[in-house]
């Protein structure tokens, strides 16, 4: 069976309890989450071999970190330990006209003080067949950037498929380096390209061409084509770019679909309207890892794979917490248009 491996930080989310505001809060509740250990998460839970890596403090919530993961099915060996502290987030839920809020407490976390030579790729990657990254992981500091590109350049000697969800962050470059400083030399070495008009935009300088993505609460997906074309014609040696397409109506209403263009094909995914959404944080990793299981399950169906990263993402948004738990059933069942959330028994 194919092997995933995804490589970022891991990290302790505070959550007020219900819709509560942050300064309602009288107890917090606690997640562990992050991009990629939640899409490991998504992948275990699909049956898929799945290696996390990062660095991780030697104390007791590191160890409960870790534990989360083993409990998800995710293989934890290849973690490395150190650093002062595991990373902090705190997110207020909105709803209806209200947004959700993050505050991030990362400085000096074990993730963002790693460093070059930390990890033994070569033994990571020896027998996988796919590697994922996202753009928040080189926005942590100079050493993880060098990390990652570390990951990247040995995945690509050795063979391994590479895939990115370019997530910017803004609140997370903060050491010096803009992200066209730093990006474009990793995405290079990505065979699979996930991102929006706003990553392209604060990556790579990149524009949709004379067309607004956006019209109104609706997406345009042909809007989208050209930020896609010219992300392929920047990085030569990705074969699918990908963007999802979320028209937000209220923080509790959005739509949902996404679009993969493969230097000649569009493919155009169903779209969902998600009119209550329990939380959406996450929403992005549970596509980007229903992609991963529909490329590998689904190799000569590009269509079938973009479809099942759509509805996967769209469980997501019903499910509390960082990380998509939906079954590889549920996801084909609403992929057969069986949206009805009759109880099962």
């Amino acid at each position: 069976m194919k092997k995933v491996v995804t490589f970022g930080e891991i990290m302790l989310r505070l959550t007020p309890p219900g819709w509560r505001r942050f300064s309602q809060a009288s107890s917090f509740e606690v997640i562990y989450g992050g991009g990629e250990s939640n899409v490991a998460v998504s992948l275990a839970n699909y049956g898929i071999p799945v290696n996390f890596v990062s660095r991780i403090p030697n104390n007791d919530i590191g160890e409960c970190a870790i534990g989360e993961l083993r409990r998800r099915g995710v293989n934890t060996q290849h973690i490395v330990r150190g650093g002062e502290r595991l990373g902090i987030y705190f997110l207020e839920i909105g709803a209806v006209s209200r947004g959700s809020k993050v505050v991030y407490d990362r400085a000096h976390s074990g993730m963002s003080t790693i460093e070059k030579g930390m990890v033994d790729w070569e033994t990571v990657f020896k027998d996988a067949d796919w590697f994922h990254w996202t753009g928040i992981t080189p926005a942590l500091s100079q050493g993880a950037a060098d990390a990652c590109l570390e990951a990247i350049q040995t995945a690509n000697k050795m063979g391994v498929t590479v895939s990115t969800d370019l997530n910017y962050r803004k609140k997370l470059w903060k050491y010096g380096k803009q992200p066209g400083d730093i990006m474009p030399e990793l995405t290079a070495g990505c065979d699979i390209i996930l991102g929006n008009e706003e990553d392209a935009e604060k990556h790579f300088g990149l524009h949709p061409e004379n067309v607004d993505v956006t019209q109104g609460h609706s997406v345009d997906a042909k809007s989208y084509l050209s930020v896609l074309k010219q992300l392929m014609e920047m990085f030569p040696r990705a074969k699918k770019v990908i963007t999802t397409l979320r028209g937000s109506i209220s923080a509790s209403h959005n739509s949902w679909s996404g679009v993969m263009y493969d230097g000649k094909t569009l493919f155009e995914a169903p779209t969902y309207q998600i009119t209550h959404i329990v939380d959406r944080v996450g929403g992005g990793d549970s596509f980007m890892a229903g992609l991963i299981y529909g490329l590998l399950t689904y190799p000569e169906d590009d269509q079938k794979a973009l479809n099942f990263a759509v509805a996967a993402s769209c469980l997501k948004h019903t499910i509390y917490g960082d990380a998509n738990l939906s079954t590889v059933a549920e996801v084909e069942k609403l992929m057969s248009g069986d949206a009805s959330g009759r109880v099962s028994r």
